[in-house]
């Protein structure tokens, strides 16, 4: 079994093809195939199956790829520790984003100093639903993540507090409200966003004993909004994930009451097994934090519109 093997073989389970993953790599699909089938002979069993014209993990492949990818990451990390020994100038950083929040607001600024600091470090972005993403750094297919804080599964650093609020249509008879409660919300059609805080959303209906009336399930931010926008349903999203000029949209943004706030910041799996890169932009993180270079973005007090 090699390094190599262990890692086509994530590749073509996370993209679902043996010639996409070839394409990638700059290899043969002949090569590509080959191997996975030494992989799976070394093994004894089969990792994965072709089915109308995809590629799908077995079961067992489906067991077996999260390890695969664990020690992908500690090679990896291995060699990031070399690298450090040279002053961290070449290496991987594979961070998890979960959309407006992290992707627009916090990383554009993390970026642009880590890239200063370690122009060798190539880095990629992954983005997903929280829980995805969260998942993602479980299985290390991701060295770090945005998450919602506090999380006890990993080495956590706050960055920056935020707030849930409901959206609602512009014209919306609600809208004119400094601050909106759930049981207001419950008299009117529902848009829940699976694009973000989904599970979060329902936890707060359900600890009030409260119902939403879901008639929409939206896959997107942006579809949520739309929704939203075309007078069809209300919704509550993270105020960080709106954009900066909402009434602009034909919505607007209303803190709940009682508020809600949550807590945006970085995880690491394990801090003592985490990357030198991994570990150098958390160390980013947490000083542009102390800066103030990410104080603007804290969630307003007098609400979102």
């Amino acid at each position: 079994m090699t390094l190599t093997q262990l890692e086509i073989f994530a590749l073509v389970a996370e993209m679902q093809g043996f010639t996409a993953a070839a394409a990638r790599l700059g290899i043969s699909q002949s090569g590509v195939s080959h191997a996975v089938r030494e992989l799976e002979r070394e093994l004894g069993v089969e990792l994965l199956q072709r089915r109308q014209g995809r590629v799908e993990l077995t079961d067992i492949g489906r067991q077996l790829l999260p390890r695969a990818s664990g020690m992908l990451g500690l090679a990896e990390a291995m060699r990031q520790e070399a690298a450090d020994a040279r002053g961290l100038r070449r290496g991987t950083l594979r961070i998890g984003s979960f959309g407006p929040t992290s992707s627009m607001r916090l990383l554009p600024a993390l970026l642009a100093r880590y890239r200063q600091q370690y122009p060798g470090i190539e880095v990629h972005i992954d983005e997903g639903p929280d829980e995805q993403v969260l998942q993602w750094l479980l299985e290390r297919r991701v060295d770090i993540a945005f998450a919602v804080l506090p999380d006890p599964r990993f080495v956590c650093c706050p960055l920056v507090e935020d707030q849930m609020v409901a959206v609602l249509p512009a014209g919306h008879r609600l809208a004119d409200r400094p601050r909106v409660t759930l049981a207001e919300l419950c008299g009117e059609p529902f848009a829940l966003s699976g694009a973000g805080s989904a599970e979060l959303v329902m936890r707060l209906f359900q600890a009030a004993r409260l119902q939403p009336n879901i008639r929409y399930r939206c896959g997107q931010l942006l579809s949520t909004l739309d929704t939203v926008a075309r007078g069809d349903a209300v919704a509550i999203v993270a105020e960080l994930s709106l954009p900066s000029r909402p009434h602009a949209e034909g919505y607007v943004g209303k803190p709940l009451q009682p508020a809600v706030r949550r807590q945006v910041g970085l995880a690491l799996l394990d801090g003592d097994q985490a990357s030198p890169a991994a570990r150098a932009f958390l160390q980013i993180a947490d000083r542009l934090r102390i800066e103030g270079g990410l104080a603007g973005l804290n969630a307003r007090e007098n609400g979102a519109a």
